[in-house]
């Protein structure tokens, strides 16, 4: 099921501006027996994303209720995106004109089931940083689908991404996590990046449990000399990456206790 606005639809105004000029953001959830997970989370980061591009954001009440009238029945996907709406040509957002709101639902995809460790590459694509847009989940992701386009190989489940300085910033549809010396270390997203909510809630669950969290920058030699590498993402949790080209890794515990943090909330 598709909603528009609060109403069954499959189409938007031509003029939507987020099909113009991808102005909008978007949230993916993941959703059991009708119910997103994480809804609170979700909804804040919505709420926050939202803000800094000025967008109004739907009552949150409202915006669930719709979520779990298209969620599926057993597991699935239920995406949010807000645009400004539509507005006549030209980049001046429109001053008082109502955003659009879509929700639609899809099955939970195979990449996303299970918890295998999983292969993944460099990508040569190089983001470019803008600290105005770091972190938001909003809908200019041409990087992303540049980069994706760099491998059909079906071993490669992620690809990972540098910023134009050299730094590592995350995977393609993930964000980055490694292990040294019993310290976990994130890329700082100040720049460019997307903060994930599943992101959000490892951040927070470790620092209950007194465990180490370093967010800096990080180049391509920490990732090699880590004692285990990870990736998050709403759908597919925390994921151990065992082969990075021609790097390897053997697991050594923290992908099981990462992924005990990462669902310990009850919302």
């Amino acid at each position: 099921m598709i909603l528009v606005n609060g109403q069954p639809a499959d189409t938007v105004n031509v003029l939507d501006r987020g099909l113009a000029y991808g102005d909008g953001v978007f949230r993916t959830l993941r959703t059991q027996d009708g119910k997103p997970l994480w809804w609170r989370d979700h909804a804040a980061k919505l709420v926050a994303d939202a803000a800094a591009l000025g967008l109004a954001c739907p009552d949150e009440a409202g915006l669930y209720a719709e979520v779990c009238r298209v969620a599926e029945a057993g597991e699935g996907v239920v995406k949010i995106v807000l645009t400004r709406g539509i507005g006549a040509r030209g980049y001046v957002p429109p001053v008082g004109q109502p955003g659009t709101c879509i929700v639609l639902s899809a099955p939970l995809p195979a990449h996303a089931q299970g918890n295998d460790a999983i292969g993944a590459r460099w990508c040569s694509l190089r983001l470019a940083r803008q600290p105005r847009l770091a972190g938001i989940k909003h809908l200019n992701r041409l990087e992303n689908v540049l980069a994706r386009a760099e491998w059909n190989d079906p071993a490669i489940f992620e690809g990972l991404l540098c910023d134009d300085s050299g730094a590592v910033i995350g995977g393609v549809m993930s964000n980055l996590l490694l292990v040294k010396g019993g310290a976990v270390h994130t890329p700082d997203l100040g720049e460019c990046g997307v903060a994930g909510v599943a992101r959000v809630r490892l951040l927070r669950a470790l620092a209950r449990r007194g465990i180490p969290v370093h967010i800096g920058r990080l180049l391509p030699a920490a990732i090699l000399a880590a004692d285990e590498v990870m990736i998050c993402n709403s759908l597919i949790g925390v994921r151990r990456v065992a082969r990075l080209d021609d790097a390897t890794w053997l697991p050594a515990g923290w992908t099981e206790t990462l992924n005990e943090a990462l669902n310990e909330d009850a919302d």
